[in-house]
């Protein structure tokens, strides 16, 4: 998305996802763009797409009103020049400042990006389709065979299963094919000057002057997404600045022309956020019929030998190791279930979306080999657009068992009071929203 797929990827960008992951903190923390989902492949067979309800009107941002971005934008050139004095004390002299800056102009493209709210959903199982095609499985295997001693390194330096960050340079850049292409120093600098991600953008723009004044990337390749992550595994520039390594030890750390330093850095990221040897980032389970899913949710860890007390088993009678995780179950009682483990949490650091990273932790296994989930999705089933969850949430607020913000994200709150409405009408209580589900509301059953 990743990333590095805001980063920069904005809760509103994560829309197409919601029905899968509640994006409830403001996931430009993390060092992916605010494009989390987005595939290099040919799209997905989709779900039949319904006509949703008239969505809500958002109270606008205020630095996004068209004088707000006219304003910055007429004053894009001061703003530039104001930041040099923070440049310099990086250690960026003035020479290369004004090199590097003196035929800037903004990307008012960009600003579109920043603010663009999809309307209708992505089913998880689509997303994951998508993601972990049989071409990439297939390209996946044969550039780990290409670089396997590189593999290998990486994974005695920093103990790290090496299909994981494979996967992660095949979503993230199609193996090194597609690392975008708008100059990174332009990207941060316009989201620096203008709009209502400024203070974000500024670190952005001036670790990506770092770099360039480093020379650890020419400025003719520092090339990325819009919202400037960059390189075969897609850093933003601060994440960079804090993990990427020189594992040539040529002296420079090149994540856009060096697999080696970029496959590096990924696990280096994927090390300081915590990942532990020896476990998977997840297992398929089957979990008993009368299975509670108000357990089923990230809050509520348990060790593997606690789960199976209560029923859960993992797929094909495999045993459970020595570990401890949550229930994920993103498509309720009908579809895959899973115990995440702590290296789950450590994935979704590089994209805080949970459909992205079973996708990573999915193709990563595919890679190695293993086949497809042995449970199968619900694909007849339609998600609901951002509009649909907002009238969701409104229809249980109606009936007074849901307190929450009227958001359309299915966070927690959410989760809960779909249980409650569930268990009243006599439905499997396990928090999936559908548009059946929506149209019994509606209804008043």
């Amino acid at each position: 998305m990743s990333r590095f797929a805001f980063a920069a990827r904005v809760c509103a960008a994560l829309a197409v996802i919601v029905a899968v992951s509640a994006c409830a903190s403001d996931p430009t923390t993390t060092q992916s763009t605010a494009e989390p989902i987005r595939s290099h492949n040919p799209p997905a067979k989709q779900t039949p797409v319904r006509v949703a309800q008239p969505a809500r009107q958002q109270a606008q941002h205020p630095a996004m009103s068209p004088q707000a971005i006219a304003n910055d934008s007429a004053n894009f050139k001061h703003c530039i020049a104001s930041l040099g004095p923070q440049a310099q004390r990086r250690g960026i002299s003035p020479a290369v400042y004004a090199r590097e800056t003196r035929d800037l102009d903004p990307d008012m493209k960009l600003l579109e990006l920043l603010d663009r709210q999809p309307e209708f959903t992505k089913a998880v199982w689509d997303y994951v389709d998508q993601l972990v095609a049989e071409r990439r499985i297939k390209q996946g295997r044969e550039m780990f065979a290409q670089h396997r001693a590189t593999f290998q390194r990486i994974e005695q330096t920093y103990g790290i299963d090496p299909y994981v960050f494979a996967a992660i340079w095949g979503i993230e850049s199609n193996f090194g094919a597609n690392k975008g292409d708008r100059d990174v120093i332009r990207s941060t600098a316009t989201l620096a000057c203008i709009g209502r991600r400024q203070e974000f953008f500024r670190a952005e723009f001036l670790a990506a002057m770092e770099i360039v004044a480093r020379g650890d990337i020419q400025r003719s390749h520092f090339k990325g997404s819009w919202a400037g992550a960059f390189g075969q595994t897609q850093f933003m520039p601060t994440t960079f600045k804090r993990l990427a390594v020189d594992f040539t030890g040529d002296g420079r750390r090149d994540l856009v022309d060096t697999v080696a330093d970029a496959l590096a850095s990924t696990a280096n990221n994927l090390s300081k956020n915590g990942w532990q040897r020896g476990i998977s980032w997840g297992y398929e389970v089957e979990l008993p019929r009368n299975f509670n899913f108000k357990l089923a949710n990230r809050n509520t860890k348990k060790s593997a030998q606690e789960w199976a007390s209560l029923g859960v088993k993992r797929v094909r009678n495999q045993p459970f190791p020595q570990t401890q995780g949550y229930i994920l179950a993103p498509a309720g009682a009908r579809g895959p279930a899973f115990l995440m483990t702590r290296n789950f949490e450590v994935i979704l650091r590089y994209n805080p979306a949970d459909a992205y990273a079973l996708a990573i932790g999915h193709l990563a296994d595919r890679i190695r080999g293993a086949g497809p989930f042995e449970a199968d999705w619900p694909r007849g089933e339609q998600v609901l657009s951002r509009s649909e969850r907002i009238e969701l949430q409104e229809r249980l607020s109606a009936l007074g068992i849901y307190s929450g913000a009227i958001d359309g994200r299915l966070d927690d709150k959410t989760r809960v009071a779909l249980l409650e409405y569930q268990q009243r009408s006599g439905i499997t209580p396990d928090a999936f929203a559908t548009a059946a589900l929506l149209e019994r509301l509606r209804r008043g059953r």
